[in-house]
């Protein structure tokens, strides 16, 4: 039986000899991908944002090898002699679903014009003032009226929301009160990389010259630009030398918001000529509010508490242009804050937002008066993701959009908070030239500017249609009511 054996071991090896050896195939180019229906938001989760566009650490900018979520072939034959004695591969890990962002804060209620005993009355209720501040804004009549005051309760604990607005409501029946909504920014993904040069031309599409100087010199002086949006990166080199103001609004105890979003837009408006994310109007001067904290260690929220005072802090600053690449619920105090803000001549600019075309309208871009910006392609397409609705006015420019990364580099953004920039630029440029455009007259100048894309006329797509720069400054616009 031994030898039996030892000449049926013999005979395996002197097959083995005989067998050619393994080839390795040569393997094919690896290369990074991001699908549009994965991508994250901004990298919201930290890290790939933060890349130079040149490549660098974590995740390339440009594409190429190497970053996460990137599958490499082994180098291994196709034939295996004992697959028996091969290790079992390991269980893929399951990530668990990030959890769901709330629209509102769990425990507080916000109110404006309690009286003060209407406050003591709900403390000895069991209510808590967490939060006081005035709001000049909101004042009936500026010049001889004081400033209203916005106050957040803390609700009893085993009160609900419902109950607790009620009873607020019903203590004092002229004040305004309403759940303190939460807002996030309007990306929804990291657009995959679309070939560099390219994206930092999309704005070519309405005709936006990629040297503004010359149009600044057409129209004349311009205005401010208010910004309310995440936390942002003054050192970025598109932004070092940028004429540019940064007030935080939320509270310091609180986590601070990401960079990665408020960075993007800013340098949208106002980056540098000649750098990596060069702006639509380098020269124009920005104050930007950090209306947001980081809540859940991954997004990016403002409550609406935060975006009264930021309102407010603008319109004391006495800026007409303000840009809001932001939406959420419709609220209470926001609706008086942007209908005071408009009846004082400020222009708002917001993203209609991407919960979907078949979405409920988002806010504030949904409130009257409010200039609501949809995003397109480079081939005039619709976002995918973007809202639509009776309330939209204006397309402009918002997939594969090149901007600023948060530390250094550039990227393609997408989402409608990188269209609303363009319009907000197209509405300072034209301040520019007629200072004392209303609110209503300005939409109406823009409405005159855009290129019919859609169904003839206005529409629940593209609004009025795709803003159109080369008509900025013209006589023609000028002739504009």
């Amino acid at each position: 039986m031994d030898r039996i054996l030892a000449r049926l071991l013999g005979g395996l090896l002197g097959l083995a000899v005989l067998l050619p050896p393994p080839i390795s195939l040569p393997l094919a180019p690896t290369h990074q991908f991001v699908t549009l229906a994965h991508a994250d938001d901004d990298d919201d989760g930290g890290g790939g944002d933060d890349d130079d566009d040149d490549g660098g650490g974590g995740r390339s900018d440009r594409g190429g090898s190497g970053g996460s979520g990137e599958r490499r072939p082994s180098r291994q034959s196709g034939f295996t002699l004992f697959p028996f004695l091969q290790s079992p591969r390991p269980a893929p890990v399951r990530r668990a679903a990030p959890a769901a962002i709330p629209d509102r804060v769990p425990n507080e209620i916000i109110a404006a014009g309690l009286s003060e005993a209407a406050i003591t009355q709900l403390t000895t209720e069991g209510y808590a003032v967490a939060e006081r501040q005035s709001i000049a804004v909101l004042a009936t009549e500026p010049a001889t009226e004081p400033a209203t005051e916005i106050v957040r309760l803390v609700v009893p604990r085993g009160t609900g929301l419902d109950a607790a607005r009620a009873r607020v409501a019903a203590l004092a029946p002229v004040a305004q009160v309403d759940f303190n909504h939460y807002y996030r920014p309007e990306q929804t993904e990291t657009a995959p990389d679309c070939g560099g040069q390219s994206c930092a031309l999309v704005r070519e599409i309405i005709g936006w010259p990629l040297d503004p100087a010359g149009l600044v010199q057409r129209c004349g002086s311009l205005p401010k630009i208010g910004l309310i949006d995440t936390a942002i990166n003054p050192a970025h080199p598109s932004l070092d030398k940028a004429r540019l103001e940064v007030i935080r609004i939320s509270d310091d105890a609180l986590p601070q918001s990401g960079r990665q979003h408020g960075t993007a837009v800013v340098a949208l408006l106002v980056g540098a000529a000649g750098s990596r994310a060069p702006g639509l109007l380098p020269s124009s001067e920005v104050i930007a509010v950090d209306a947001f904290r980081r809540l859940g260690g991954s997004a990016d929220v403002a409550s609406t508490f935060d975006l009264v005072r930021a309102l407010d802090a603008l319109a004391g600053r006495n800026v007409r242009v303000i840009n809001l690449s932001l939406a959420g619920p419709d609220n209470l105090l926001l609706k008086r804050t942007v209908e005071a803000m408009i009846a004082r001549g400020a222009i708002l600019v917001a993203a209609v937002g991407n919960a979907g075309p078949r979405a409920k309208p988002l806010y504030p871009a949904g409130y009257e008066g409010v200039i609501a910006v949809t995003a397109v392609d480079k081939r005039r397409n619709a976002y995918r993701r973007a809202n639509q609705g009776d309330h939209v006015d204006i397309a402009a420019p918002g997939v594969n959009v090149w901007t600023a990364a948060s530390i250094s580099g550039a990227r393609p953004k997408s989402g409608t908070s990188f269209a609303a920039p363009f319009v907000s630029a197209a509405a300072a440029v034209l301040l520019a030239e007629r200072p004392e455009l209303t609110p209503a007259q300005m939409a109406e100048a823009l409405s005159l500017m855009a290129q019919d894309i859609g169904t003839p006329g206005r529409d629940s797509v593209f609004g009025w249609g795709l803003l159109d720069a080369r008509r900025l400054c013209t006589a023609e616009a000028s002739a504009a009511p």
